[in-house]
């Protein structure tokens, strides 16, 4: 059994990382929010630790790690604002721990070339949770697409629209000020854009025609694929179908003319990616890096 300490145990993904850690039979043994809003851990690890000030929270772990105690920690689980994800895969580095970090990783590429020469310094990992890679549906379009040349005169056409209708408070938090959150294509998209980089080939060129605070638009070039991709956090983007529904939020990926249907089986996928990492399998930061270096270039692109 391994110990697990998480980090922004009050944000909105902080459940997913908790049914993970328990569904894959390990333990939490400390967390951390500013917020004490974590009654969610009642239901997974009543026993844990909890801190609401990072001091207190790193003096605990050095403390278990320094005791070696049977509650050090083995690894650090990430769920904080994404521009705070450096610095806390370098603690639980320097702590002596592996880093699981939600995406994105970091929001600048060379970050990702500092955080390799603390792995090397530290002898630890850094994994990073790209989920929509373990879904079936997804795994599928891989075999299917992945074996295919590359064909500049003949890319395969991909549509790619993911809507997620926010409210006004969404201006007003760290995910509306895009040099917290990386802006709507860092903060929506990059699942995505990991996710067809995955199956289509390195990125080849690329063009933004909408860049919004809340909307991003362009054309993506892939190895074997060009890609028309729509972001978008505005309520009136979404169909009338789900405007009328209440839904919230549609996403839909069109490869071929063939519509993709990847609606079900988001449950369990993060359970699935810790699953891999404890395996001895999961996405690292060379795994990381295309996606991120794809968002900093869309988020700072010049026509």
């Amino acid at each position: 059994m391994k110990n697990f300490a998480l980090i922004g145990a009050a944000g909105y993904i902080a459940p997913r990382h908790l049914k993970a850690i328990k569904d894959n039979g390990h333990r939490l043994v400390a967390a951390l929010d500013p917020s004490d809003s974590v009654g969610i851990i009642d239901s997974y690890f009543p026993d844990a630790d909890f801190f609401t000030e990072f001091e207190r929270f790193d003096r605990h772990i050095e403390k278990l790690r320094r005791e070696k105690s049977d509650r050090r920690v083995d690894y650090v689980s990430i769920a904080s604002p994404n521009y705070l994800h450096d610095a806390h895969i370098r603690f639980a580095l320097r702590v002596g721990a592996d880093a699981i970090c939600e995406k994105p990783l970091v929001l600048n590429p060379w970050n990702i070339d500092a955080l390799r020469e603390l792995e090397r310094e530290f002898d630890r990992r850094v994994y990073t949770i790209l989920q929509l890679r373990l879904h079936p549906a997804i795994q599928a379009l891989k075999k299917r697409f992945a074996s295919a040349p590359p064909a500049p005169g003949a890319p395969i056409e991909v549509e790619l629209s993911q809507i997620s209708a926010r409210g006004n408070w969404y201006a007003y938090s760290w995910k509306g000020e895009e040099k917290k959150s990386g802006g709507v294509s860092t903060n929506i998209g990059i699942h995505f854009f990991d996710t067809l980089i995955w199956i289509f080939g390195p990125v080849r060129g690329f063009e933004v025609r909408v860049a919004d605070s809340d909307r991003s638009e362009g054309v993506l070039e892939l190895d074997r694929a060009r890609v028309r991709w729509k972001l978008s956090l505005r309520f009136r983007d979404l169909p009338e179908s789900c405007r009328l529904s209440g839904k919230r939020a549609f996403r839909r990926l069109i490869v071929a003319g063939e519509p993709l249907q990847f609606e079900d089986g988001f449950a369990d996928l993060h359970t699935a990616c810790y699953a891999e990492t404890l395996a001895g399998r999961g996405f690292g930061l060379e795994e990381a890096l295309p996606s991120i270096e794809l968002a900093h270039r869309i988020r700072t692109y010049k026509p």
